[in-house]
C-alpha cells in the first residue's frame, strides 16, 4: 500500500481501527447488564425465629394464663410447692415432650417412650405399636412446626399436680402397609389439634412430667 520511503499509511489506520474497537469494547464491558448476577447478600435474621430456607421461623403462640384467673391460682399454687415451676418454663418442656412422644411413636421407640408415660398410658402406646408391628405397617410422622401451645385446665390435689394442654401443630403423618401403600392417613401437611393431660408429683424431686391422657381435638 506505500511506495518506498513513504509513510505507513496502513499501518496508522489499522492502529485507528484498534483503538476505535478496543474504546467501543471498554464502553460495553464497562457498563452493568441486566441480566449480569447480583452480589449474594448473606439472609439478615429476623425478630421472632430463626430463618429457615430464607423465611423466618413462627415463634409458636404461648399464651400465659392470667395469674388473678381460677387457672392462674390454681398455678400460683403449684409453684409454691415446686419453687422451678412457672407456667412458661412449662410449657416450654411439654413442647419439647410433645415432640419426643409424637416421633417416638411413629417410630415405635419404647425406650423413648416408658419415661414420658404414665403406665398406664405407656400401656395403651405398647399395645398400638405391637399391633402395627403385627400387620407390618410403619407410621412416618413429621412435626412441621408447632403453631400454639397453651394451658387450658389445671387441678392441684396435695402435691399430685395435672395440667391439660392444647397444641396445634402442622404435621405429615401416614401408616404405610406391608407393600409400602399407604393405609391411612396422607402426605399432606395437616393441622392437628391435641389435648394432652400431664401429671407429676410435685413434692418428688423428679421434674418429669408424664403424659396421662391424650386425644385429638
Amino acid at each position: 500500500m506505500t511506495g518506498s520511503g513513504s509513510f505507513p499509511v496502513d499501518i496508522v489506520l489499522f492502529a485507528m481501527v484498534a483503538v476505535f474497537l478496543a474504546l467501543r469494547l471498554r464502553s460495553v464491558l464497562g457498563r452493568r447488564q441486566g441480566f449480569e448476577q447480583q452480589p449474594i447478600r448473606q439472609p439478615v435474621p429476623t425478630p421472632g425465629g430463626p430463618v429457615i430456607e430464607g423465611r423466618a421461623e413462627p415463634v409458636p403462640t404461648r399464651p400465659v394464663p392470667d395469674p388473678a384467673s381460677p387457672l392462674g391460682q390454681t398455678l400460683l399454687a403449684m409453684g409454691r410447692i415446686d419453687h422451678g415451676f412457672t407456667a412458661q418454663r412449662f410449657l416450654d418442656g411439654a413442647e419439647a415432650a410433645f415432640r419426643m412422644i409424637v416421633t417416638g411413636f411413629a417410630a415405635g421407640d419404647r425406650a423413648a417412650l416408658a419415661p414420658l408415660l404414665t403406665p398406664e398410658t405407656m400401656a395403651g402406646f405398647e399395645a398400638a405399636i405391637a399391633a402395627r408391628e403385627a400387620a407390618g405397617e410403619r407410621q412416618l410422622t413429621e412435626i412441621r412446626r408447632v403453631l400454639a401451645i397453651e394451658i387450658v385446665d389445671a387441678a392441684l390435689a396435695g402435691s399430685r399436680a395435672q395440667i391439660q394442654i392444647r397444641i396445634v401443630s402442622d404435621q405429615v403423618s401416614h401408616t404405610l402397609g406391608p407393600e409400602g401403600t399407604i393405609v391411612q392417613g396422607t402426605e399432606a401437611v395437616t393441622e392437628i389439634t391435641d389435648l394432652w393431660t400431664l401429671e407429676r408429683d410435685l413434692a418428688q424431686p423428679d421434674p418429669t412430667w408424664r403424659l396421662a391422657a391424650a386425644r385429638s381435638a
